[in-house]
């Protein structure tokens, strides 16, 4: 297959990645659930396997962005995780037991954990100076997103849960393909001696601080959201529908996002977006028999994660170099999304109990955020420039 030398057909392979990256994130994460449930499993073995994913999104990332950062294999990275994590998935066409499932979902997510973050880096390298048109790129991955979770519902409803590996195995063959044509250049490799030593500051640790809080704010919509509109007495397809809306408001902002970010600069932007997640979390506790307002909490979600993450990806090229971009994103996505996202559903399920406290889970949801906009506030030289370090590709 050709490799790609033109920036902008580079871009457009970028796109295709990121649509079947999260294409693949729109079967698995609200359907594997179901999956495991068809072939036998309770719902303790359920939740044990589930926390597979997320416990491997705290340490494998960081694991593969030392790699990419001594190697200078980016690229290369994202086409090795690819296939073997396509070549890892083929065992959920297999009928195995608890511990099966447990070592090939290890195994799996250890392989994609080498893809995301490297995916950003190249993306954002590849725009140069025109990073702030991201989110444009990025919202591909959202398109992807929710045309699998309406595909999927649908394909398991019609065919049952064991469609779900055919539908993984044609995404991750669509996602290898469009990674292949992506250049293997590297960038320059300094030794250990020459490398500049990574140097976490307060601007960067204020930041990840932030995005934790925001992240744990998130925690309660992601594990009880559905159950949540279910006992007030909505239905599922209801509440299928508000996560779709929430997902086409994310779309919306993702491509606007450079404009407001060339505008409004990424401290003000990343105050409001947590601020209104805040209020967000507010309606959702109060309000939830209004359904206007409960479109409106949806539609916020443009701010809770579309903005959110332009901006976060945008600090983070900025504040890491070159040597060290791989290693920031990936600290990015697991302090806060592995992090982040496992404390705050944990502490949401010692909160919910039985359901009677339902409430007082989105007053945590929105005390995270709100401290997460106090912490926002302090962080020093957060419109600070990109380093940009003279890159030579080998």
């Amino acid at each position: 297959m050709p490799i790609t030398s033109s920036p902008e057909l580079q871009l457009r392979w970028l796109r295709a990645c990121y649509f079947f990256f999260f294409a693949i994130l729109g079967v698995l994460v609200p359907y594997l659930g179901v999956f495991f449930d068809a072939r036998g499993f309770d719902a303790q073995e359920i939740g044990s396997l589930l926390a597979i994913l997320m416990a491997t999104r705290i340490v494998a990332p960081n694991l593969w962005a030392i790699v990419a950062d001594r190697t200078g294999m980016r690229a290369g990275l994202i086409k090795i995780g690819a296939f073997c994590a396509a070549l890892t998935f083929i065992s959920f066409f297999f009928d195995g037991g608890f511990w099966y499932l447990a070592i090939s979902l290890t195994i799996y997510t250890f392989f994609w954990n080498a893809i995301l973050a490297q995916l950003e880096v190249i993306t954002l390298e590849t725009l140069g100076d025109k990073a702030n048109q991201y989110g444009a790129i990025r919202s591909w991955g959202s398109v992807g997103y929710i045309v699998l979770v309406v595909a999927a519902g649908m394909g398991i409803e019609r065919f049952g849960a064991e469609v779900l590996p055919y539908i993984g195995m044609m995404l991750f063959m669509g996602l290898l393909v469009c990674a292949l044509p992506l250049p293997s250049t590297r960038a320059v490799v300094l030794s250990a001696a020459e490398r500049p030593k990574l140097q976490l500051d307060k601007s960067i640790v204020l930041f990840l601080l932030s995005a934790l809080l925001l992240q744990m704010s998130v925690g309660p919509f992601y594990g009880f959201f559905v159950l949540y509109l279910k006992q007030i007495g909505y239905s599922e397809t209801l509440a299928g529908i508000m996560v779709a809306i929430g997902v086409v408001a994310e779309i919306a902002i993702f491509l606007y996002a450079s404009k407001l970010i060339g505008k409004y600069g990424l401290r003000q932007l990343l105050v409001i977006s947590t601020l209104l997640t805040a209020i967000r979390w507010l309606l959702l506790g109060y309000y939830p028999d209004n359904l206007l307002l409960l479109l409106l909490s949806q539609a916020l979600h443009a701010f809770t994660f579309g903005l959110t993450h332009a901006v976060s990806i945008q600090f983070i090229h900025r504040h890491f170099g070159i040597h060290h971009r791989s290693k920031g994103q990936a600290m990015y996505a697991s302090i806060s999304f592995g992090v982040g996202g496992a404390l705050g559903t944990w502490i949401s399920g010692h909160i919910w109990g039985d359901g009677s406290c339902a409430m007082h889970v989105w007053l945590f949801a929105a005390a995270c955020a709100f401290s997460s906009a106090i912490l926002v506030l302090f962080i020093p030289n957060m419109n600070g420039k990109a380093l940009r370090q003279d890159v030579e590709l080998a």
